[in-house]
């Protein structure tokens, strides 16, 4: 098991690539979702000037 955590020595390198990876897919998420979030908020309020 110990082996697959130094990634045969290649840990320093890979580790941070991993949480890199991790963190810019989860600032992706949580953009696309305020977006959306805003994009219904405009079409409600739209929706409420049209009627």
């Amino acid at each position: 098991m110990s082996e697959f955590w130094t990634m045969g020595g290649y840990a320093a390198f890979i580790w941070p690539a991993w949480g890199l990876s991790v963190l810019a897919l989860s600032g992706l998420v949580i953009f696309a979702l305020a977006e959306r979030r805003a994009a219904v908020e405009r079409l409600r309020r739209l929706e409420e000037d049209e009627a």
